[in-house]
């Protein structure tokens, strides 16, 4: 094989995979180390792959660019129902104080939410808020701030302030990535604070999150793994992330 030829192989692996070490690209196209380090300096200069820590992850796994709410809505919406089904497995069985995150995932857990038990119900979310404003067994406070037209969630320091002072029983959180390198991870540096806000007045954390999240890392690291119970996903998941992510102390439900 050319080295042309491999390189556009491990670019097309990584892309497949979400994530690649070194040693076993090594492994996989029988050449060395030193060699696949070459390969991937010149797949990251190319834009192709971008290089971390021990390996490389897809170009699109590294950046700063948001989808808007209505974009990411309408990706992947039958794995995210599923999700979200999955998720309020978590809800415990009586009454119950909740915090709901904002994400296309998020909404659909809220869409969800059972109307035979009295909730409370704390988000930042003004879809979310705007959903169970009239549903008689939640009693919704939504966390003040300025929103961000993006998402459509409410941050600064007058979200920060509420939550410094709550503890919930559960947190149903979104995020842009999950790995076990960077933990929960999202582009915007004000929405991280809400979210590392939420998980820290959580007794249990659930991360509701496609596939497609897992293995990225984006900009902004908002809790580590080790503050997550449960990751709820889909069955496309990958089965070495899958026990990466069981290895470091999540469980992990597919939906």
């Amino acid at each position: 094989m050319y080295a042309e030829e491999r390189q556009q192989a491990i670019a097309s692996l990584v892309m497949q995979k979400g994530r690649a070490s070194v040693a076993e690209l090594a492994d996989a196209y029988d050449v060395t180390t030193e060699t696949v380090r070459r390969d991937l300096a010149i797949l990251d200069r190319a834009g192709l792959v971008r290089r971390v820590h021990g390996g490389a992850v897809p170009s699109r796994a590294l950046h700063l660019v948001e989808a808007g709410v209505n974009e990411r809505d309408a990706t992947r919406a039958d794995h995210k129902d599923r999700i979200a089904a999955a998720a309020l497995d978590h809800l415990p069985a009586g009454g119950a104080s909740v915090l709901i995150d904002a994400g296309t995932t998020t909404a659909r857990i809220a869409a969800q939410l059972p109307t035979d038990r009295e909730l409370v119900v704390v988000t930042n979310a003004v879809p979310v808020a705007a959903r169970l404003a009239g549903v008689p067994s939640v009693r919704l406070q939504l966390l003040g701030g300025r929103v961000r037209g993006l998402t459509q969630a409410a941050v600064g320091e007058q979200a920060l302030a509420v939550l410094r002072d709550l503890r919930v029983d559960v947190a149903f959180m979104g995020t842009n990535g999950i790995s076990p390198r960077h933990g929960l991870s999202t582009p915007d540096s004000e929405e991280a604070a809400v979210k590392r806000a939420m998980v820290r007045a959580a007794n249990y954390v659930v991360v509701a999150a496609d596939s497609s999240k897992v293995g990225r890392e984006e900009f902004v690291s908002f809790a580590p793994l080790d503050s997550v119970d449960t990751l709820v996903t889909d069955d496309e998941i990958d089965e070495a992330d899958r026990d990466r992510l069981t290895e470091h102390g999540v469980e992990v439900v597919v939906a």
